[in-house]
């Protein structure tokens, strides 16, 4: 029975495992969602379009288009948190640097109190819209924030390198916006696990890895010469100097 203080919460379950499927359901029902669940991608986007879901976990290794395409399809229309699952460890570098949009990612098997985990990690941070160019422009009262030539409107959750406005997942926009509220603080991996992802799985840190250098090359690309985020040896990272 869904629980009564989020009763409007939906979730999609896309995976052909039948027993994966029914414990997923399973634990997002208890977590007070109204839970559908298909087995195939182009189900899946159907289903978004007609369900409306706010959080989608979504299945790799998928017949006929796998999660990865699915994912991707899924972007140009909705803005649904998005988990995906993998059976495979050697997938994880491949699925996040492809960009496919999504916000997190577990590896089965994985246990029922970290799926629990990681979708109370994501409803702790904004949902943003699926098209930056559909935000309203930024208002003088919104937190602004700037660093060199980037700008981030926190709340209007845009930001821009010079003139060009930048287009970041939704993680790479959380990762920014830490990073430059104190760009001269050293982030760890550990500290940024716990303010992005509101996660403590020390195992996660490879993620951070990841994200920050798929942000790397969108606040470089067409700045040569330009480092924004260093990678301090053995602690993390912190934003550079801006005539490094």
């Amino acid at each position: 029975m869904p629980h009564e203080s989020q009763p409007d919460r939906r979730a999609l379950v896309v995976e052909d495992d039948e027993d994966v499927r029914s414990l997923i359901e399973f634990t997002l029902s208890t977590q007070g969602f109204e839970v559908r669940a298909v087995d195939t991608g182009l189900a899946a986007i159907e289903t978004v379009r007609t369900f409306d879901p706010d959080l989608v976990t979504l299945d790799v290794g998928l017949p006929g288009i796998d999660g990865i395409e699915t994912c991707r399809r899924i972007r140009e229309f909705a803005d649904a948190y998005v988990i995906m699952i993998t059976a495979r460890d050697d997938e994880i570098d491949r699925l996040l640097g492809l960009e496919t949009g999504a916000d997190d990612y577990l590896s089965k098997p994985f246990s029922v109190r970290e799926l629990k985990a990681r979708v109370n990690a994501l409803f702790r941070r904004p949902r943003r819209g699926f098209s930056a160019s559909q935000q309203a422009a930024p208002v003088p009262d919104h937190e602004m924030l700037e660093h060199g030539g980037l700008r981030v409107d926190v709340d209007g959750r845009r930001a821009f390198n010079g003139a060009v406005e930048l287009s970041l997942t939704r993680t790479e926009f959380d990762l920014l916006t830490e990073l430059m509220r104190t760009p001269a603080r050293v982030w760890t991996r550990e500290a940024l696990l716990r303010s992005v992802w509101g996660t403590d799985w020390a195992s996660d840190t490879h993620l951070v890895e990841v994200h920050v250098g798929n942000l790397r090359r969108k606040l470089d690309e067409g700045h040569p010469g330009v480092r924004y985020i260093k990678t301090v040896r053995g602690v993390g990272y912190r934003m550079e100097s801006v005539d490094a």
